[in-house]
């Protein structure tokens, strides 16, 4: 106990907490990784939430409440966790929340976790979701996660987007034809013989890789 002349003793700054919350996750503490999961520190939040996904002890409202959180460092890790979360969660109902994010990070790092799924069981929502992310996004690092995560499912819907991709810029050009792969047809051929005398390099690169 603290004598009376040296006042409370001050709560633990944020990085002993989030410390603790990593901790937690390795030790199996899943009291102390709830109990931080509702901290007031976002990175402490985050950290908690990746200790309960670490243990196995995550649940649906976890994720939910951190797709849902104020600070958009707690729904990227939100994303991050969804990536290899059980599907008996609901992720895709995070993942398609996270997709809409006004955070352009956050809708980054969603696309990718999306691209870490089979897509299998959704009804075709995230698959739909990416398209309209590859093809409409004012932000070049969205529509290029999204590209990627469409060539990683192989789903024949996002074929369209892929190849629209095709003729943006650069960098979104280099991540489309690599995503091209799973593909077959006329139209992939004829994007990859494009591709071939790109004006990018990398992007050339990329179709003579596919060859």
């Amino acid at each position: 106990m603290p004598s009376a002349d040296e006042g409370p003793r001050s709560p633990s700054p944020p990085t002993a907490r989030r410390r603790a919350a990593a901790i937690a996750g390795h030790t199996g503490d899943e009291a102390m990784a709830r109990a931080l999961l509702r901290d007031a520190d976002p990175a402490v939040r985050a950290t908690a939430l990746g200790a309960l996904a670490r243990q196995g002890t995550l649940v649906g409202a976890d994720l939910e409440g951190a797709a849902a959180d104020p600070a958009a460092a707690v729904r990227r890790r939100a994303a991050e966790v969804a990536a290899h979360a059980d599907r008996r969660l609901g992720v895709a109902g995070a993942l398609l929340r996270l997709l809409d994010d006004p955070d352009d990070t956050v809708v980054e790092v969603a696309a990718w976790a999306c691209g870490e799924r089979d897509g299998a069981g959704d009804g075709g929502v995230v698959v739909d979701a990416l398209v309209r992310l590859g093809t409409g996004h004012i932000e070049p690092l969205v529509r290029e996660a999204a590209v990627a995560a469409l060539g990683a499912l192989g789903d024949e819907r996002g074929l369209p987007a892929i190849l629209a991709a095709t003729r943006d810029r650069a960098t979104v050009r280099r991540r489309a034809v690599l995503a091209l792969a799973p593909f077959e047809g006329p139209e992939v051929d004829a994007a990859l013989e494009r591709a071939r005398s790109d004006r990018d390099w990398q992007v050339r690169q990329a179709a003579e890789d596919l060859r």
